[in-house]
C-alpha cells in the first residue's frame, strides 16, 4: 500500500501494557508509531524507549484528547496520509487496523471509525453498553449523525480529516467533539467493525461511568452554549 500510515497512542500510567502494544503492532508491520506519554507518572516513558518509535511526552498531564491533537499534529508534520488512533491499554485488535485503513486508503471515506456493535465479538458490558447506546442517540438527534457506537478510541483518518478535526477537548469528551465535527463539516464517514477485549486493566485505565455525566454536559454546552 503506497500510504504513509502513522499510529497514534496516547498513554498515560501504561507501563503494564504498552508494551505489549507496540510489539504487537510493529510485528504486523506498521513502523510509523507515535507515542505520546500524557505526563505519565509510572515508567511508561521507560518502557516505550525500548521501541523504535516517536516518542512525545507532555510536561503535564492534559489529558487524552489533547494527547491524541499532539500525535496528530506531529503525523501531519511528518507527511502522513492516513492517522490511525489506537488505546494504549490493550482493548484494541491489532488486526483490526488494515480494516479502518483500507476504505480511507481507496478513498471511500475520509474517517474511518471502529464500532464494537457491528458484529457478535465483543461482549460488551450492561452498563457501559446503555451508556454508549444513550450517546449514540445524543448524536443522532443533535447532529443527525447515525452511528452505532460513540466512544471507540480506534479510528482512521485521511490527511484531509485530520486537518480538518482540531481537537479541542482534552480530556475523555474528545471523542464526542470528533463526531460532532464529522457532522458539522460534512466528512464522509463509514463505520467498521471492531472487536474490544474487556479486562481488568482496561476496565481500570478505561473510562469512569460517572465521566459519561461529564462528557454530557459538556457536548451539550459545546452544542447550546459555546
Amino acid at each position: 500500500m503506497d500510504k504513509r500510515i502513522f499510529i497514534v497512542i496516547p498513554a498515560f500510567n501504561e507501563e503494564k501494557a504498552i508494551g505489549g502494544v507496540i510489539s504487537e503492532i510493529l510485528t504486523a508491520g506498521y513502523s510509523n508509531i507515535i507515542v505520546v506519554d500524557d505526563c505519565s507518572e509510572d515508567n511508561t516513558y521507560t518502557v516505550v524507549l525500548k521501541f523504535p518509535v516517536y516518542l512525545l511526552r507532555h510536561a503535564i498531564n492534559r489529558g487524552q484528547g489533547a494527547a491524541l491533537q499532539t500525535g496528530i499534529d506531529f503525523a501531519l508534520q511528518n507527511d502522513a496520509d492516513i492517522i490511525v488512533t489506537f488505546d494504549s491499554d490493550g482493548q484494541h485488535s491489532v488486526s483490526d487496523i488494515i480494516k479502518l485503513i483500507i476504505p480511507v486508503a481507496q478513498g471511500k471515506v475520509d474517517a474511518a471509525l471502529g464500532s464494537r456493535f457491528l458484529d457478535n465479538t465483543t461482549n460488551t458490558p450492561f452498563i457501559r453498553k446503555m451508556f454508549l447506546k444513550g450517546g449514540v442517540i445524543l448524536m443522532l438527534l443533535m447532529y443527525r449523525l447515525k452511528l452505532t457506537d460513540c466512544h471507540n478510541g480506534i479510528r482512521a483518518f485521511s490527511e484531509y480529516s485530520a486537518r480538518t478535526i482540531t481537537i479541542t477537548s482534552d480530556r475523555m469528551e474528545h471523542a464526542s467533539e470528533i463526531l460532532e465535527k464529522i457532522a458539522k463539516r460534512k466528512i464522509k464517514y463509514a463505520e467498521i467493525p471492531v472487536t474490544i477485549k474487556y479486562t481488568k486493566h482496561s476496565f481500570q485505565q478505561g473510562q469512569r461511568t460517572r465521566n459519561a455525566f461529564n462528557i454530557l454536559s459538556k457536548t451539550l454546552w459545546r452544542k447550546f452554549i459555546k
